[in-house]
């Protein structure tokens, strides 16, 4: 199985930021609204033992439910080329406490340290050979988006498979938060 764990966002909330999508970028290829969903740590392909260790690890998990704002948008760049339109979320202490209670439950599980440094967002659209002027443009149009705040109530272990179009996601496992 090929595994992650995310904030599933609402259907109020995933409206709001499709709005944002589908327009203005030739080379973007835009997530669909089913797929949207913040990362709180990629775990890959997995071993079905692995994943029995994993989901018994999150579901000891103990932490505080909290409100969680989208805002801003922005792009992730590599080797000086746009890689990825993203939707930005207000840094928030609960949220990175989960995200390191996450962290350190899946290295008790048997997990390698993420490396990469958490950077929470929201991926908007995939880049491929874009036009950076027409990138920057959306940008500025759309940097002062912001949703009104949601409240995050659990944590959501994910399976995923890839397709032509988009990945298709499952719920496998939801983590209520107290």
């Amino acid at each position: 199985m090929r595994l992650f764990v995310a904030l599933d966002l609402p259907w109020e909330l995933r409206r709001k930021v499709a709005v944002l999508a589908g327009t203005g970028i030739p080379g973007a290829r835009w997530v669909p609204p089913d797929n949207y969903h913040l990362t709180l740590r990629f775990i890959g392909e997995t071993p079905s033992y692995l994943a029995e260790e994993i989901d018994y690890a999150l579901a000891g998990l103990r932490a505080r439910q909290f409100p969680l704002t989208l805002t801003g948008v922005g792009i992730f760049a590599k080797g000086g080329r746009s890689t990825a339109l993203w939707v930005g979320v207000e840094r928030n202490p609960q949220l990175d406490h989960l995200q390191n209670k996450i962290e350190t439950a899946l290295k008790r599980a048997g997990l390698d340290p993420e490396r990469r440094r958490f950077q929470p967002h929201l991926t908007l659209a995939r880049l491929d050979n874009v036009a950076e002027a027409k990138l920057a443009s959306y940008v500025q149009a759309h940097n002062l988006f912001r949703a009104d705040p949601v409240p995050v109530e659990h944590f959501t272990l994910f399976s995923s498979q890839l397709g032509k179009e988009a990945s298709v996601y499952t719920a496998e496992v939801e983590y209520a938060l107290a």
